[in-house]
């Protein structure tokens, strides 16, 4: 773990919890990467959903993901519909979110944030997770012009009237908070990329909401299918080991202005 205090669930319910926008590249990513905060923001009464950028409304990934939103309290799923940069099944006839103009897409996000106009926007971070998968660092770049767009009257009028998210955190894994998770990556031949333990600005325990999370995790059914596919992983290893990967997660606040005090939860 990141040299920082020592983590502490927070589990009681308030009002003032800030609403959150998840923005993610893939279904399954929401709930591997956010899924105890989705569960602990819906938890509290605050209102969360999951913008998808990949696979289309009607792919074989569509319920898997609405089952997964409706475990985290996340609402239904808001599936953009473009292809995955190494799936051509994803989204047969619409391009590849890496090759859609980036503005076409930064306006779709735009009028997803206008719509529901959240507290905070959580995304994928500069390395592209991990493994650096490209619709991961295309998503973190689409998300972070939107959440700057969207509260600019004059920039993409034809999404609605503006709104300003007050936060914006990229989920993130530090050198030393990738643990057990990296060895297994490595063995399937997948890269490990993480960033400096001083990048990740909010470590949360999610161990409260652990298993609305892991049911999330395993609503994925084609990726637990998979060998390397992360929710296949996890799958086959130990329940005792589980918690251990994925009762921690890690975010970086990229909005300017001085880091809030609370290093435990999102706020805005």
């Amino acid at each position: 773990m990141p040299d920082s205090d020592e983590l502490i669930p927070e589990t009681t319910a308030s009002s003032t919890m800030p609403s959150l926008l998840g923005v993610f590249a893939h279904p399954d990513d929401e709930s591997l990467l956010a899924g105890g905060v989705l569960a602990q923001h819906a938890a509290a009464h605050a209102r969360t959903a999951v913008v998808t950028m990949t696979w289309a409304p009607d792919s074989p990934r569509a319920p898997e993901l609405a089952d997964a939103l409706r475990t985290l309290g996340a609402g239904p799923p808001r599936m953009l519909g473009y292809g995955d940069a190494r799936n051509p099944q994803a989204a047969p006839g619409r391009p590849r979110l890496i090759d859609a103009p980036l503005d076409e897409v930064v306006t779709a996000l735009v009028q997803q944030i206008r719509s529901f106009r959240p507290d905070i926007v959580v995304t994928h971070d500069a390395l592209g997770q991990l493994t650096g998968h490209p619709d991961h660092r295309r998503t973190h770049q689409a998300a972070l012009l939107a959440a700057q767009d969207s509260g600019l009257p004059h920039l993409h009028p034809e999404a609605g009237e503006p709104w300003q998210p007050r936060a914006v955190y990229c989920a993130t894994h530090p050198e030393s908070g990738v643990g057990e998770l990296g060895p297994l990556l490595e063995a399937v031949g997948k890269d490990v990329l993480a960033v400096p333990d001083a990048y990740a600005t909010t470590t949360v325990d999610v161990t409260p909401w652990l298993e609305q999370k892991w049911r999330a995790i395993l609503a994925h059914r084609g990726e637990v299918a998979r060998e390397r596919a992360l929710p296949g992983i996890l799958t086959r290893l130990p329940e005792e080991t589980r918690p251990k990967i994925i009762a921690t997660e890690f975010f970086t606040r990229l909005t300017t202005g001085p880091l809030p005090s609370a290093r435990h939860r999102l706020i805005a």
